[in-house]
């Protein structure tokens, strides 16, 4: 199941690869409660998400050395890093790498809709970019893939795998992290829970924690790193008082508009019984057909106003009808578009539920906190119908599905995207790097207060990028691998 792309949405449901987590009410979209699937498996969620590569547009890496002070985390300086990891289809170039070890593919249509919606764009005034991950973002371009041979690239099939023969690397699965074991601020090791005991593990350098932005920042606070008061209410004793831990949570969030095709063109029937199990045969057969693609080929980064700096939406075409749950919401061909808002001004946060490691944390985003996110979703649907009323879907285009013709006003639409807003599952920032009171850790990942102690994943990023987080989260641990290796000459 998690080497097949075409079946990531099954792997992100199945408590078997996802840690199963649902955040809590959601205040600002009707008390809601959304799930926040994280990987529960080697290669953490990278191995279970939709195989989506996008790096962000430059201009967020620029903020990011603004942000932090830390000018070693501008575009200039992290392109060296995105160009070293990834080993493109496309070949090399100034902006493109072809010997790294993450496969990346700018994949071939592999239904006629996708050239269908491509026209469109462009009839709609919207330039076509041949690469969105090169030189520049905006346009509309293919989406790329980390999919090689109809398979799936997760970190783990590309950094961890070849070199499991090393002997001075053990991996231990099936392993809970309770806590980072401290004397005094200095982290010596981790408490491990496996096969029923609890287990020391002790380093002698450095103990980095990868467990994402919702585990590492649950990690720390039962690990005594984090806001005071929170860890005294917790009756955890505290290590370093950091305000920061938990904090300054981000996340996409997108919204759906569907059509009906009046043609007997799209994917959807691949989502039908019989037919998913033709889809997977030949996929185990051949590597091949449906079942080897995530069916996400062609995205475009748009701005929402023409006085936005850089695109603000991300708008990703599927040349089919799909639920959340990735079924088919009806026996009928269709086509959609999910609508991301790429940088949320709203904010939200990490707690413990309680003291004990097995507990879930407590996760509110607060969605649509902050109006203007709202705004921009709502000029994402406009602007997506104008690209469904282009000529090139004059022969396609049937009823619409979602929202519908009857959600045609501001109020109207407004409530749709309360009602319909899903979460693009890329949390971050909740361990953020900077040099400010709330920072959480320094510009090498190196945990505040402690010594010893580092963090290396999404949730260090100080802002969340314009665009799917795979990629330059994969980023930032080549570029801190470097620091490390540099700080052990």
């Amino acid at each position: 199941m998690l080497k097949m792309p075409a079946a990531f949405a099954y792997a992100i449901s199945n408590s078997a690869f996802d840690w199963g987590y649902i955040g809590e009410p959601e205040p600002y979209i009707g008390n809601r409660r959304l799930d926040c699937p994280r990987g529960r498996v080697v290669g953490g969620s990278s191995s279970i998400n939709a195989m989506c590569f996008v790096r962000g547009h430059p201009l967020d890496f620029d903020r990011w050395a603004k942000e932090t002070g830390f000018e070693y985390w501008s575009y200039k300086n992290c392109l060296p890093y995105f160009r070293k990891m990834e080993k493109f289809s496309g070949g090399t170039s100034d902006f493109r790498g072809e010997e790294g070890p993450l496969n990346v593919q700018a994949p071939v249509f592999s239904n006629p809709l996708n050239g269908v919606f491509s026209r469109a764009c462009q009839e709609s005034g919207y330039a076509w970019n041949a690469d969105t991950n090169g030189e520049y973002q905006e346009g509309f371009g293919v989406m790329d893939q980390t999919i090689h041979g109809g398979m799936r690239v997760s970190t783990s099939r590309a950094y961890l795998h070849p070199v499991l023969h090393r002997p001075n690397l053990t991996l231990v699965s099936r392993t809970v992290v309770c806590r980072v074991l401290f004397a005094g601020n200095r982290a010596e090791g981790v408490e491990i829970v496996r096969d029923g005991g609890v287990m020391k593990v002790l380093a002698r350098h450095e103990t980095i924690l990868s467990a994402g932005a919702i585990n590492t920042p649950k990690t720390l606070m039962l690990s005594g790193i984090g806001g005071g008061d929170q860890l005294g209410e917790a009756g955890i004793k505290v290590v370093h008082d950091s305000p920061g831990v938990g904090n300054n949570l981000q996340d996409h969030v997108n919204v759906n508009v569907q059509y009906e095709c009046t043609r007997p063109v799209s994917a959807t029937p691949c989502l039908r019984l019989h037919r998913k199990a033709l889809l997977g045969l030949r996929w185990l057969l051949t590597k091949t057909g449906p079942g080897a693609t995530n069916h996400f080929e062609v995205a475009g980064y748009i701005k929402s106003r023409d006085d936005v700096v850089h695109p603000d939406l991300q708008l990703l075409f599927f040349p089919l009808l799909v639920s959340d749950a990735g079924k088919a919401p009806a026996q009928r061909h269709g086509f959609q578009v999910a609508i991301t808002q790429l940088r949320s001004r709203s904010r939200g946060a990490i707690r413990l539920r309680d003291s004990k490691p097995e507990s879930s944390p407590l996760i509110v985003f607060n969605y649509l906190q902050d109006s203007q996110d709202l705004v921009e979703l709502r000029l994402g649907i406009e602007k997506t119908r104008e690209i469904f009323s282009a000529p090139a879907f004059s022969d396609y285009l049937g009823n619409e599905i979602l929202p519908g013709s009857a959600v045609s006003d501001e109020s109207q639409t407004n409530e749709f995207i309360r009602k319909h807003l899903r979460s693009t599952k890329h949390p971050c920032g909740t361990c953020r790097m900077g040099n400010d009171n709330l920072a959480v850790v320094d510009g090498q990942g190196r945990v505040y207060g402690t010594e010893k102690l580092r963090v290396v994943d999404a949730s260090i990023m100080p802002s969340i990028t314009s665009g799917n987080i795979n990629a330059p989260t994969m980023m930032i641990a080549e570029k801190i691998a470097d620091m490390i290796t540099d700080s052990c000459v």
